[in-house]
């Protein structure tokens, strides 16, 4: 247990740790608001006695170590023991965030850091602070994103819970790397340094432990240099506030909302395409595959399954479109497209598939007969024309809400023009009046 009074700090976690020392903290402890921050080292702390004092500690001389100017911000996320009464008496700025959650705390944090490179890091002792120069300096060398690896580095025993090491943290980060194209070891390593003038181009977001996740592909989408640096990670101090089932669903939950290509496209392309290829067939009447005949069930399965499929697909496409105009995404095809494809083009493609559809229907209402066979037949025939009615409907109505959409766009760039005429014409008063 971590002892609050100045001397040796001891923990469950790593043992000794160096004790509260207020020469070493004079060196970079800011004496003035005033003054220039180099480094502002994060900690999100909820109940972390145990560990905030050593934690503190070393961060003031990892930053000594960097021979730069820094501050340490404690980020309280309704601590009810006494964290902030430790926080305070070792140099840390306190702040309070209400709102719970990991990326809460994050989030106000970093909205206060002064410092160009900003250090984030647990508040339970599981890393060294101490060795956060190679992180200053791989930011010096020009890379805007670097993350701490454990899996390059070293575990220490017991420090990682064994689904953990082996299933959740591997899961994920392949999974990170498979949908956004990044080259991580180790995705939601808590140890982490950023340049603070990146933050706005990110534009986090996430409240919860999926705000990990969240900073990194949005580096990474944004086309930020990311790098890693093999830590130490030890046996933390006080009790775990992980929930591994809960946490691990937000963080693919997070990836899957902003990778629509595998939450929608892919699988609606793929849905669509085994439809139409039993759909298709089907449509003169019965047919005889494998010594099996395959009928009007088979077609209405292929049918549910092309409408669904495109329906996805729509979906996927609405939500890359949202995230180019809401959200800052960047969508290369789409913005290619934009220009080329209108409205119009979108209400002619569901008009012709409703027509054929249409077209197909009404020559069945005309030629009806009696037959057996020839029901038979027209029953697929007639199953495809509604198939083809309800595409078009869909493809129709799809192109109204992408329009609607789209209307986003033409307000930015209004207001773009706008701001730029006035801000033309304020220069041109401006120098008149001179």
């Amino acid at each position: 247990m971590a002892s609050a009074d100045k001397g040796t700090i001891r923990d469950a976690g790593t043992g000794v740790r160096p004790a509260y020392n207020p020469e070493v903290m004079s060196l970079v402890h800011p004496l003035s608001v005033d003054l220039p921050i180099d480094i502002s080292v994060v900690l999100p702390c909820l109940n972390e006695e145990a560990a905030i004092a050593g934690v503190i500690e070393e961060a003031w001389l990892g930053i000594g170590t960097t021979g730069l100017r820094g501050e340490v911000i404690v980020v309280d996320n309704g601590s009810t023991d006494s964290s902030v009464v430790i926080a305070e008496e070792r140099g840390a700025r306190v702040i309070h965030e209400p709102r719970r959650g990991y990326g809460s705390a994050y989030l106000a944090g970093l909205a206060q850091a002064r410092g160009e490179f900003i250090v984030m890091a647990d508040s339970d002792g599981t890393y060294d602070l101490t060795k956060m120069k190679p992180f200053i300096e791989s930011l010096k060398q020009g890379n805007d994103l670097v993350l701490g690896s454990r899996f390059r580095g070293k575990i220490h025993h017991g420090a990682m819970p064994w689904a953990h090491r082996w299933i959740g943290n591997p899961v994920l980060t392949a999974l990170l790397n498979l949908l956004f194209g990044v080259h991580v070891s180790d995705a939601h390593c808590g140890l982490r340094c950023l340049r603070k003038s990146t933050l706005p181009r990110l534009n986090l977001q996430a409240i919860g432990m999926e705000f990990a996740s969240e900073m990194i592909l949005k580096a990474r989408r944004r086309g930020l240099k990311i790098d890693e640096v093999p830590i130490e990670y030890r046996l933390r101090a006080g009790e775990s506030k992980l929930s591994s089932l809960r946490d691990g669903w937000r963080h693919l939950r997070l990836m899957l909302v902003y990778s629509s290509t595998f939450l929608f496209l892919m699988p609606g392309l793929i849905l669509t395409l085994l439809g139409l290829a039993a759909l298709l067939p089907l449509a003169a009447g019965p047919i005889t595959v494998f010594g099996r005949e395959w009928g009007i069930v088979t077609m209405v399965v292929g049918a549910a399954a092309t409408l669904v499929g495109s329906q996805i697909m729509q979906l996927g496409v609405f939500a890359r479109s949202y995230g180019v105009l809401y959200l800052g995404e960047h969508e290369p095809l789409l913005e290619r497209l934009w220009p080329r494809v209108r409205l119009e083009h979108g209400l002619l493609l569901g008009a012709g598939l409703f027509a054929v559809g249409l077209g197909l229907l009404i020559s069945l209402g005309l030629g009806a007969s009696s037959s057996a066979s020839v029901i038979s037949r027209d029953s697929h025939t007639g199953l495809l024309g509604l198939t083809l009615v309800g595409l078009g409907v869909q493809t129709a109505f799809g192109s109204f809400f992408l329009s609607i959409l789209g209307l986003r766009k033409h307000l930015l760039l209004k207001r773009t023009a706008a701001e730029t005429t006035s801000a033309s014409d304020e220069e041109l008063v401006s120098a008149t009046s001179q």
